[in-house]
């Protein structure tokens, strides 16, 4: 899932700290894989954040749950506007591992 956040001016460090303190219950969630929060380089006060589900149909629960709508409610403050794009991977290139590296 990616979703794309237009932050108001002037408030990106509290909306970092804010994501930050609520991303922990997200990625405790057993069906979540992970996700990243990144700040765009060529537009100011926009943040993508990508977060890997085991699949579509869990995300969506999540989505609908409780603990997620106040999530949301925490972070509407911050925004401007955004969207959300589910993607399915369709090739992985993970970075191999050498005798080096480990």
């Amino acid at each position: 899932m990616l979703l794309r956040a237009e932050i108001v001016a002037g408030l990106e460090v509290d909306f970092e700290q804010v994501w930050s303190g609520i991303g922990a219950a997200v990625t405790e969630h057993p069906d979540n894989l992970g996700q990243w929060l990144m700040r765009s380089r060529d537009e100011p006060g926009v943040y993508f954040i990508i977060s890997d589900w085991t699949n579509e149909e869990r995300f969506r629960a999540f989505e609908r749950s409780a603990a997620h709508i106040e999530h949301r409610r925490k972070l509407h403050p911050f925004r401007t506007g955004g969207s959300m794009t589910v993607m399915d991977v369709a090739a992985a290139l993970p970075k191999p591992v050498t005798e080096e590296s480990s």
